[in-house]
This record gives C-alpha cells, structure tokens and sequence, in this order.
C-alpha cells in the first residue's frame, strides 16, 4: 500500500513538472514531430524556366519587367531614406534609398492590412482581401495553444481570449488561403505574355489550387519554414524572447526548409535572404530576353530574429544584443535589393524595369524594439500608422522622373494596376477591382488624388481614411480614435469626442464599404490585447492605450 501511495505521489509530482514545463516540453517535441512526420532533405537546385537565349527585340522595345520586392515587417523607421540612419541611427540602406532617389517615394503609402496574409492578398489582386473573405491571416491552431499556456503562466490585466469553440473547427493552416477563383495580377501578365516567377513567403494557402504555382507563376520557390539558418548553426546569431506568445510559437514551429514547384521540401542554400536573392539573380538572367515578373517576397526581418553572423560582427558598434541582431538583418535585405539592382543593370534591363518596394506592414511590437516604426505610433497588428504607414518606392527609368515626390495617399491594392497598366495590359472586368493605376499621378498626365476613401479591416477593429481624416474603431475596447492627419499625422490627438459628427460620417462610409464585402471565410478564433505606445517587452500600465486583434 505504502508503495502504491509512494508511486503515485512520484507520478503526480511528475506530472506537475511536466505541466509547468509543458511549454518546454511543446518546444521541444513539436520539430522533431514535423520532422517524422514531414522530413526536409537536403538542398536542391533550382531549374528556372528559361527565356530564349537571344532577344527578338531590345529591352527598351519590349513590355517593361516588373520586380515586386516585398520585406515582411519592416518598419517606416528601418529605412534610412526616411531617417538618415535606421536601427541605433547608424544603419544605412542605399540600395532601398536608390528606389526612392532614382524613381518616386509614395510618402503616404500605407499596407492593405496591419497583418501580412491580408495584405499580400490585396497586393496580388488589387482588391481589398474582405471582398472575397479574406479576413484574417492563417494560424496554426498549435499556435492558439502556445499563446493560451503563455497567458496562463504569465497573467497579465489585459486578458487574452482564446475562442475555443472555434478553434477546434477551424481547418488545418495549409487550407485557410485564396479562393483559387481569384485573379492574381501574375495570371493577367502570364496571359499576357510574361514570364512569371515567385521566391519567398506566400501565405495565402497551400493546398487546392491556392499554391503560386496555380495562381500565375510559372516557378514558385516556396518558403517552407521560418528559419533563415538552423538555430545551432555556426554562422547564425539568435535573438530570442521566450515569454512573448509570437515568439514562442514562431521559434518552436520554425523550420529551415524551401519547396520548388510544390516538389519535395529541402534545405535553403545559405542564409535565407541571401539565398532567395541568389535565385531572384538566377531568375533575372533566365528571362533576361523576354519580359519577366518576378515577385520576390522576403521573409526578413520578420522573426526569428536570426542574424549571419558576419553581418552581426559588422556592427559591434550597437550594444543592445535584439537592435544589433534586427540591424543585422536589415542589412542584409538592403544588400538584397542591391545585388537585384546590380543584376539588372549588368543585363542591361535597368532602363525599362518597374521594380517597386514595400513591406507588407509595420514593424512588430513583440519583438521588443522601440522605435522600429517612428515617428508613427503603432505596430503591426493595430490599426494606428504604425501598423499600416511603410516604405512604397517604384523605380522605373524609361517612366518615372528620378527624384519624385507624392504625397496623397497610397494602397497596397493600387500595385496591382500600376503593373497591369506599365505591362500593356488590364484587370478582368467580371468583378470589383478597388486598384487604382498610380504611374499617370506620379508624371503629372493625371491631376488630383487616387483615392477620396480608404478602408481596413479585421474584424472589429477596422478603420477609414478620409479627405485626410482617420477613424479607427473596436469593440474591445469600445472605442473610436479620430485623427486629422493633415495636421496631427502622427496621431497624437483623439478627436473623436470633440467631432462627433465626422466620426459618424467615418462610421456611415465603413458601413457603405463593410455591405459590399464578403464574411470571413473562417472565424477569428482569438483576440490579442496589442498595446499601442509600448512594445510587447513594456508591462501594462493602467491609463495605457490599447486595443484588441482579432485574428
């Protein structure tokens, strides 16, 4: 008896430290789980679908090649051009700058969405994502879990809520994408004659035709894990916050992994950025005899923050570990898109290639700097101009003025014409296409503004942009923020008690706009508590500003 007793206290302190530590535990286990159950081999070179090996026209003669490079979470603050120096104030970017010097800067550009999926959908079809459900981004329900044992281990006043119900309905992650009904701007320059190329993160859906390489894109480079090297690797230098739920669930489901035209997964060659710029180079000079698209989708700097680390030795001048690691990695983004300029100027397609940059939000709050997104309050995941305020560049020689300005706003949905347009080509008509061509604005053939109305949407929190005022509005909490930007563009001022009848003018244009878009195609299952001027590594205070993201 004394045994039995003796042995189920022992497996019931057993089991107690295996539940305090269930997050280690998860962490843990869940690689080796991916790895049984999905094995990553060992890399495989690309084979590009090449162009003809002589041209039939000059370069000059022919549709221009368009180059889309999009950073994932970078901030209005992480480009120099904006600021003279990004990271300490030190880190320069003159690849990216030489867009914005050499062609237009879209000094108000904003993101489609304060969160990549939705974003990236509206980017690719010049619609807003809502009209056809795309609402929230795909989330792994493992993901769900990481954020609810994190809370519950870390109470904080500000609760998350985890929709429970929902979860367990919602479908796996590779199933929450793009209805492969939709008309993404490489299928209408596929049809139109162009080579069509992807590299990097796509996002919107893995399985039934949602992949890139059934929605326009004769190759698709895939990216198939979160890793820009394996964590134990020599020439990686790691960056990590363990109690943050993003942090938690990124670092333990990350994968150092690429797939190419849907094949077999397998090891990236190098260092991730610099590896999808090797393939983007390759691309370039396949096609160099026929018009291209190339859509060159970077992962960095999204986290994990994960430097090579001699990038990182070249800024021992920055104390702070996470600011020199994230610098790192803006480092080498820029030598990205430098390289990319260097390729096509040695092709000598420099001339009549549309190459645009942006990112496909603000910076993150949970990675714990302060002022990636300065002088704009924010951060991905909110609504406020940090979330949705980026770098917008386009270079394009034979077209745009070197050194030109604008200052109305822009929208991640207006790529989609502008390339259309520059290509000699046009949207479908079957359906609403919010995207407006920008290039006739930029040189002066075309007066006034692209846009009277902007809108974003997330559930409920969701917001308008209006003849320069913004409304932001939520349910948790039940608040509305009123912004006149043309004087306080940095959202200082909550003005909606003062004028209360432009915020129910605002909230009659979101109503308008919120009948014409279609229901989510799957439900949120949570809502974060994101707070708006502290980052993810500050406490909550009472009196702190805060809203929910419903995802």
């Amino acid at each position: 008896m004394k045994t039995f007793v003796a042995i189920a206290v022992l497996v019931a302190i057993s089991l107690a430290i295996g539940w305090q530590n269930r997050l280690d535990v998860l962490m843990w286990s869940l690689p080796k789980i991916m790895d049984l159950r999905d094995p990553i081999g060992p890399n495989v070179a690309t084979a590009w679908t090449a162009g003809p090996d002589k041209p039939r026209v000059a370069a000059n003669e022919r549709p221009p090649n368009i180059i889309l490079i999009l950073a994932d979470d970078m901030g209005f603050n992480d480009v120099s051009f904006y600021n003279g120096g990004a990271g300490d104030g030190s880190i320069m970017t003159p690849n990216i700058d030489s867009i914005a010097s050499e062609g237009v800067v879209f000094n108000n550009g904003y993101a489609a969405n304060a969160v990549c999926a939705p974003s990236r959908a509206s980017i690719l079809t010049g619609r807003y994502s809502t009209r056809f459900g795309f609402e929230f981004t795909p989330f792994p329900k493992i993901g769900a879990t990481i954020f609810d044992w994190i809370n519950q281990d870390n109470p904080s006043d500000l609760e998350l809520i985890i929709h429970k119900d929902r979860l367990d309905k919602l479908p796996d992650m590779n199933d929450l994408g793009m209805p492969s009904s939709e008309i993404t701007i490489a299928e209408v320059l596929k049809d139109a004659g162009y080579a069509t190329a992807h590299i990097g993160k796509w996002h919107l859906g893995g399985v039934n035709g949602m992949r890139p390489e059934d929605q326009g894109f004769d190759d698709s480079l895939y990216m198939a894990g979160m890793y820009y090297l394996p964590a134990d690797h020599a020439d990686v230098v790691n960056s990590r916050r363990p109690n943050d739920g993003v942090e938690r669930m990124v670092w333990s489901t990350a994968r150092y992994a690429a797939q190419f035209n849907g094949g077999a997964k397998f090891e990236p060659n190098g260092y991730l950025t610099d590896y999808y710029t090797d393939e983007a180079i390759k691309v370039i000079e396949a096609n160099r005899h026929q018009p291209f698209f190339l859509y060159l989708a970077h992962w960095g700097i999204h986290n994990p923050l994960q430097a090579l680390r001699s990038d990182y030795d070249a800024l021992e001048h920055i104390d702070d570990h996470p600011l020199r690691v994230y610098s790192a990695m803006i480092r080498s983004l820029d030598r990205s898109v430098g390289r990319v300029l260097a390729a096509l100027e040695e092709n000598g397609l420099t001339e009549n290639t549309l190459i645009i940059f942006t990112s496909d939000n603000g910076g993150a709050g949970y990675i714990g700097l302060p002022d990636i997104n300065k002088p704009y309050r924010g951060w991905k995941l909110t609504h406020f101009e940090g979330g949705t305020h980026v770098p917008f560049f386009a270079k394009w020689p034979a077209r745009i003025p070197a050194g030109s300005q604008m200052d109305a706003p822009v929208h991640h949905i207006d790529l989609f014409n502008t390339i259309a347009v520059a290509a000699g080509t046009k949207a479908p008509s079957d359906r609403v296409i919010d995207s407006v061509d920008l290039i006739p604005f930029v040189v002066g053939e075309k007066a006034g503004i692209p846009h009277q109305t902007l809108f974003w949407r997330e559930g409920h929190q969701q917001a308008v942009l209006h003849d320069g005022w913004k409304l932001i509005r939520a349910d948790r909490p039940d608040k509305r923020w009123l912004f006149n930007l043309a004087v306080d563009p940095t959202e200082q001022n909550n003005l909606a008690d003062d004028y209360p009848e432009r915020v129910q003018a605002l909230e009659s244009l979101l109503a308008v706009h919120n009948a014409e878009q279609a229901d989510p195609l799957w439900p949120s299952v949570l809502e974060a508590p994101q707070l708006i001027d502290k980052t993810g590594a500050e406490s909550y205070e009472p009196g702190d500003e805060y809203i929910y993201w419903p995802n």
